[in-house]
């Protein structure tokens, strides 16, 4: 249901107008962007909100759980705030930032605030020409194109899927799971073990 949807529906079960608290409260209903579900220590809060889109674009919740439900964008703070040097922590930022002017120069908007369809489709697009500039020959930068370093989105990309299989949900939900060490059986009868072990 979209907003005008939404609107119309309340207006004709209310039988008047919507006034304004109210409307405002039915638009806030309506975000197409999620409530962050942590408190950044790295990023601002828009920018902890635009992490938290993207990774949930690039690893969307379908059967199985996505970015936001393994608490990917929080794992990507605490990294960036505790691993990563100084010039790193500037470098991510900085793309960060250049791929919300990207936002805005094409959709006039920043990424947070775009079209859910617009914000798939940047980062398709920016993906798209990232892969597109790989080579084999790892020599020469990012995969032999000449670039000093991987794109930004590549570095999100790898973020992300790290963090998620890193995650209880990634690694226990998608990965094949066998707990080590297993459960620990202090006596068991050798018919059950089949046969005995060096000490």
């Amino acid at each position: 249901m979209n907003r005008r949807e939404v609107l119309q529906r309340t207006a004709a079960v209310l039988g008047y107008a919507v006034t304004g608290p109210a409307l405002a409260g039915i638009m806030s209903g309506c975000k197409p962007t999620p409530e962050l579900t942590y408190q950044p220590d790295f990023f601002t809060e828009a920018e902890a909100l635009r992490v938290s889109l993207m990774a949930e674009i690039l690893l969307p919740r379908t059967d199985t759980p996505g970015a936001l439900d393994a608490g990917v964008p929080g794992f990507i703070d605490d990294l960036l705030r505790h691993t990563y040097s100084p010039s790193d922590q500037e470098a991510f930022r900085k793309g960060l930032t250049e791929f919300n002017e990207e936002s805005r120069k094409a959709y006039g908007d920043d990424f947070e605030s775009a079209k859910p369809e617009n914000q798939e489709a940047l980062i398709k697009n920016l993906h798209d020409a990232a892969m597109a500039g790989r080579t084999s020959d790892n020599t020469s930068g990012w995969w032999g194109s000449g670039q000093a370093e991987k794109p930004f989105i590549i570095k999100l990309k790898e973020l992300t899927l790290i963090g998620f299989f890193l995650s209880e949900p990634g690694a226990t939900q998608v990965l094949q799971y066998n707990q080590v060490p297993g459960p620990y059986q202090g006596c068991v009868p050798l018919s059950t073990v089949g046969k005995t072990w060096a000490t």
